[in-house]
């Protein structure tokens, strides 16, 4: 019984095309399964048995970004030169100064790894924050829909957080001096466009980027494989069901 009610709540949970009739009805048959069995499932049990996944979500993709070649080796969420300055990039390689090139990219994941380390918090605040509303609504919501309350709610904060710290760190690894070099060597070419995008907000709004990626990325595996995701605040909701 226990193991059959934990898949029903996940699949009706998680599943991002579910109407909010299916999931009322849904909701609705749960509860009368547990009542029937001795035992009482709230609404709010499910919302948060949803957020201690969320949790458990935003913790691994924190984990994941912070660590060592996080965005480096992750191509999904390398940060790569700016695009203002692609053509910088291209244009020194040729000029053989690709070392150059390597060693700004290399410093500027390390200070987008070093940033992430801070996003947890902010995003765990997020989470338990949220209202029942907000909630349900992710419930019913499209796959993605946790990552997108958690970019509406955390953007900011994540940029005034990462900011000082990305700044911090591009200047630490030389990743500031880098881009000066590689953008005062182009500028000195003739007839070239002289170019000099913002460094510091492009990088701190990447490392926000590629967290939400991961996140969506750990929203999908809850989605997907919603039984292996079963939390222990779930298990002792519905553990009543199995008596």
């Amino acid at each position: 019984m226990k193991e059959k009610l934990v898949a029903v709540v996940f699949l009706i949970t998680f599943s991002g095309c579910a109407s909010q009739a299916q999931f009322s009805s849904g909701l609705g048959k749960i509860l009368s399964g547990v009542q029937k069995s001795g035992g009482s499932l709230s609404e709010a049990d499910v919302v948060e048995g949803l957020k201690e996944a969320l949790t458990v979500g935003v913790s691994n993709g924190s984990a994941e970004a912070s660590k060592v070649d996080g965005f480096f080796k992750n191509e999904l969420i390398k940060i790569a030169v700016p695009p203002e300055a692609q053509k910088v990039a291209e244009t020194l390689r040729k000029m053989g100064l690709g070392d150059e090139v390597d060693k700004f990219t290399l410093a500027l994941n390390r200070a987008a790894e070093d940033a992430a380390k801070k996003s947890k918090p902010i995003f765990v605040k997020a989470v338990t924050s949220m209202t029942i509303t907000d909630a349900l609504g992710i419930l019913k919501g499209q796959d993605d829909a946790a990552t997108q309350y958690l970019r509406k709610t955390t953007n900011q904060d994540l940029f005034n957080t990462f900011f000082p710290v990305v700044d911090s760190t591009l200047k630490q690894n030389k990743a500031t001096q880098y881009y000066a070099d590689i953008v005062n060597t182009y500028n000195q070419i003739p007839l070239v466009k002289k170019v000099n995008p913002n460094l510091k907000e492009y990088a701190t709004q990447k490392t926000i980027d590629g967290l939400y990626l991961l996140i969506a990325q750990e929203e999908k595996k809850i989605r997907e494989d919603p039984v292996a995701r079963v939390s222990d605040l779930l298990k002792k909701v519905f553990g009543q069901a199995g008596k």
